[in-house]
């Protein structure tokens, strides 16, 4: 049974700091005071503090990762242990706790699920599902996950691969869909980022971005998966750190501070009753606005949000809510997220022991998916005529960017007992190429050199070019005119069990029925 706790005490439940898997002992024992001596109500784990999005210039870093799931388990248990309050463990994994932590199952991106044609719901509520089961048995409560952001703007520098795809009845769906399998799972879920990230120039992590639309604009596509989840009873809404004028009475003030956004018109308009989270206080767009220590914590609660994610100025915030605020308004929030503990089993004390994972079926899984949304974007597969071009030696295969041995070239030249790569270009009637795109981000061109790019580009002028896609086809943007290429295959994912699929699709053994999930 909870204590009878002081205004203080209650306010620091709402709060959510971040802790880092990979840190120094030294930062473990800072946290472990601040659990101790603020009585915070959760945590949200990151990998470790350079990967942090906000540092993003300092990615480039090196670091020993080893045994990042152990260090995650024995992290939870000891920060459980000195917390009077049980800890709201969370964690931000969109694509499962691969996102954060190594040697954990990787579900495919939420680009690569919107292009799932049969029962995109069923099979994207299937993997929320599974991708519960693993953080529920990882002793993690909640995932800040999935995103509802439609995704319309193609140079999107931050959701991009996050979202669902580019239309708005579609991404509406299949978030609640991956919302209801995690919550299924006995986890929490959350639809983000409201009120809506997917067309923005500027990410968040690094500066405020800016919506210029009209609220009929809004209405009609980014606020509609957030309504479209209200209205089905989603919990849990994500405020994000981007401005919305339309929305705040012309201001440029980021959606997680604006009182109008949070309070009039999600709680007010849309008719949300549930708790809102806000995104990570550290994020530029909203980090260095107030020169005072808590006035942040302050403004994000004052605007409505009820749990204060990645807050650095814990102390200073809990004691500019507990000053400001009124006991009503303490008190109401502080029995949403006493309730939301409740629910999702927090306050049953246990240890977490580390978790092992069937990987012979998560394999199955990811090729079961694949199929799915394997996606013939242009042209043709005339398996027959392949196996000719094979079987005379012109047919060959250039890998992009990859030199080394893939699944998908090893299956080819075990399909026609010869390596493809040494065909020439003079001597190929038809040239497979596979691009293993290395980013799923477009920051410098999601990681593709100018002369990859060149050589590509090149080669599909003058030759007949079947292109396989392993990665994000928002990368297709940069291969010029696609008419050059006869055919051209998105796979999404580069995953071995999609290259497996891939090399069958060629060999005829099934079709591609996937669809593009976003405009190009």
């Amino acid at each position: 049974m909870t204590p009878i706790l002081t205004k203080s005490q209650k306010v620091a439940q709402l709060f959510f700091p971040a802790a880092f898997v990979h840190d120094s002992e030294e930062n473990y024992l800072e946290l472990e005071n601040l659990i101790r001596n603020e009585e915070i109500g959760g945590l949200t784990f990151f990998h470790s503090r350079i990967s942090a999005a906000a540092n993003f210039e300092k990615r480039q870093e090196t670091l020993d990762v080893t045994g990042s799931l152990e260090k995650l388990i024995f992290l939870i248990n000891r920060y459980q242990e000195v917390s009077k309050i049980p800890l709201l463990i969370s964690i931000d994994g969109e694509f499962g706790l691969a996102m954060r932590i190594e040697e954990t199952p990787a579900y495919p991106f939420a680009i690569s699920l919107g292009g799932i044609s049969l029962e995109g719901e069923k099979q994207v509520e299937e993997v929320g599902y599974k991708m519960g089961l693993d953080m529920k048995s990882a002793g993690i409560h909640l995932n800040l996950a999935p995103c509802a952001d439609v995704n319309t703007n193609p140079l999107n520098p931050v959701i991009g691969y996050r979202s669902f795809g580019s239309e708005a009845n579609t991404v509406a769906r299949l978030a609640l869909a991956a919302y209801k399998g995690l919550t299924k799972a006995g986890i929490g879920a959350c639809l983000k980022h409201f009120p809506g990230h997917g067309d923005t120039h500027v990410d968040s992590h690094l500066g405020l971005p800016v919506v210029n639309k009209t609220k009929e604009e809004l209405l009609a596509e980014e606020l509609y998966p957030f309504q479209y989840g209200i209205d089905h009873e989603v919990e849990m809404i994500m405020v994000g750190h981007l401005a919305v004028p339309a929305l705040s009475k012309g201001k440029e003030i980021p959606a997680s501070i604006s009182r109008e956004i949070i309070t009039d018109l999600l709680k007010g308009d849309m008719g949300f009753s549930g708790l809102v989270i806000s995104d990570a206080l550290n994020m530029k767009a909203v980090s260095s606005l107030f020169q005072i220590k808590g006035q942040l914590e302050w403004e994000a609660f004052h605007a409505g949000n009820d749990i204060l994610c990645f807050s650095e100025n814990v102390k200073e915030g809990i004691q500019m809510i507990s000053e400001k605020a009124s006991e009503e308004e303490v008190d109401f929030v502080f029995e949403k997220i006493q309730d939301l503990k409740r629910r999702l089993g927090v306050m049953e004390r246990k240890h977490i022991d580390v978790p092992k994972f069937n990987w012979e079926n998560h394999e199955k899984f990811l090729e079961k998916l694949s199929k799915e949304f394997l996606c013939l974007l242009k042209g043709e597969i005339n398996s027959i005529k392949i196996r000719d071009l094979g079987e005379s030696g012109n047919l060959g295969h250039r890998s992009f960017p990859l030199k080394e041995e893939t699944v998908f070239s090893t299956m080819l030249q075990e399909a026609f007992g010869r390596n493809l790569s040494e065909v020439s270009d003079k001597k190929a009637d038809l040239m497979i190429i596979s691009l293993f795109v290395p980013s799923a981000k477009p920051v410098n061109q999601f990681g593709l050199s100018d002369e990859v790019l060149k050589e590509i580009t090149e080669l599909a002028q003058y030759k007949n070019c079947l292109l396989y896609l392993f990665g994000n086809p928002l990368s297709l943007r940069l291969l010029g005119d696609l008419n050059h290429f006869k055919t051209i295959v998105v796979a999404y994912q580069s995953f071995e069990a999609t290259q497996r699929v891939a090399i069958k699709q060629l060999m005829g053994e099934w079709k591609a029925i996937g669809k593009m999930s976003v405009n190009l």
